[in-house]
């Protein structure tokens, strides 16, 4: 099992955006993600933008691609 975590930055004028949107994931995606082999996913905000994720997948790279 890989653990994998990443940043990234959303843009400061997109902050409001980004938190609405991400209040009520879909269920559809959530299980998209599951599908693609995206388990124990979170993100995570920080106030200035700084995102941080974290899952467990057993290949990200096919994670990745499958999403």
């Amino acid at each position: 099992m890989e653990r994998v975590c990443f940043l990234a930055r959303v843009r400061p004028d997109r902050l409001d955006e980004y938190r609405e949107r991400h209040k009520n994931v879909w269920p559809e995606m959530r299980a998209a993600l599951t599908e693609a082999g995206w388990g124990n996913y979170s993100i995570f905000l920080t106030g200035d933008g700084q995102l941080i994720g974290y899952l467990e997948t057993g290949d990200y790279q096919a994670a990745l691609d499958a999403m």
